[in-house]
């Protein structure tokens, strides 16, 4: 049979029929039980492990990526105090002087000084927002009333989960599932997956055997839910998210990289902090620190990688764009199609592949 050229900008070209019960509604019950697939780049090989054999595949020397964001409770849930009627919400950021900015779904206008009533994890209401403005950007400004920002969205606020689990509906397991081990610096609207599979022994255990662990910041933002609803890949507009290399992380990574070892990143989050630094410095492994729109897909160069860890990601996606310049779009969809065949659990709380 004759080949049929695929045309990799074309949208369609990352499209795959996945079995909705596939799509993980919980996380393993341990987090190195998760499945992990290990896929050979240069021999376009597929083998089948677990996650807690990463020390056995994982060589001294080796570097892992690990994005240290941490998730925020973001989500909120409540009424219109003056009406009673439902509202949502997920807070976006706060500037310097406390006024929010959040996303906001209800019926109706909210008006400049109407207030927003907040239900706790225990079901109870209080009247906690106050609305300021509509911005031009359809969202909404508002300003806490009596509390400060760090203390409602621990009073209030929830995983912001996405809809594909559970329909978005956190449960009390999901506060400590949905965060990663090493997460430091809150600011994510959305786990960075690929490293919910890392436990602290598992961490130790790495660096008992000279892997050494880098860590790095991408906060990840609302973006993150939103699908691709062009037919073209050059006609997406990507988002854009706060990134951030330390000198110190860019050092062990020259070290890494003049010693031979390989430089793996665990999570397209990690792709995006290492390849937007190489860009943004003309060269990898350099500090660097900002908002990054970088949007990696094939045909694309990589500067700084050798390896990656990630989740199986949701179909016509830019995330799978991005594996897909790492790996080939045909290597990776075949991977797809027998992670299917194997019961291969999807997305967030899903399995994982290493592509070497």
């Amino acid at each position: 049979m004759k080949n049929i050229e695929v045309d990799q900008d074309e949208v369609a070209a990352y499209d795959f029929k996945l079995p909705r019960e596939l799509i993980a509604q919980h996380p393993v019950e341990h987090r190195i039980d998760a499945r992990l697939m290990l896929l050979d780049r240069k021999s376009q090989s597929i083998e089948h492990y677990y996650v807690r054999d990463l020390p056995e595949i994982l060589n001294a020397g080796d570097a892992l990526i690990l994005n240290n964001s941490k998730v925020i409770p973001a989500r909120l849930i409540g009424t219109r105090t003056s009406t009673g009627g439902k509202w949502e919400g997920l807070f976006l950021k706060a500037d310097s002087s406390g006024l929010w900015e959040i996303l906001s779904k209800t019926r109706g206008n909210l008006v400049p000084g109407e207030t927003i009533s907040l239900l706790d994890r225990e079901g109870r209401a209080k009247p906690v927002l106050s609305v300021v403005a509509k911005l031009d950007s359809g969202h909404l400004a508002v300003r806490p009333i009596d509390l400060d920002t760090p203390q409602v969205l621990e009073c209030y606020g929830r995983v912001p989960l996405p809809p594909y689990i559970r329909d978005g509906q956190m449960v009390d397991h999901d506060i400590q599932a949905y965060q990663t081990v090493y997460a430091k610096h809150p600011g994510s609207v959305a786990a960075p997956t690929a490293g919910l599979h890392f436990t602290v022994d598992l961490i130790r255990h790495l660096q008992s055997k000279g892997v050494m662990t880098v860590p790095v910041t991408l906060h990840v933002g609302l973006g993150t839910f939103r699908p691709v609803n062009t037919e073209r890949l050059s006609q997406h507009q990507m988002h854009t998210e706060y990134g951030e290399l330390s000198e110190k992380s860019a050092e062990k990574l020259r070290e890494c990289r003049e010693a031979g070892g390989r430089i793996v990143a665990v999570g397209t989050t990690s792709v995006r902090v290492v390849e937007s630094a190489a860009e943004a410095q003309a060269g990898p492994f350099r500090a660097w620190s900002g908002m990054t729109d970088i949007f990696i897909k094939p045909p694309y160069e990589f500067q700084a990688l050798d390896a990656l860890m990630t989740n199986f990601h949701l179909p016509k996606s830019t995330l799978l764009a991005l594996v897909s310049a790492f790996a080939g779009r045909e290597f990776v969809m075949r991977a797809y199609e027998e992670a299917i065949a194997q019961r291969y659990r999807f997305f967030s709380y899903g399995d994982c592949m290493l592509i070497v």
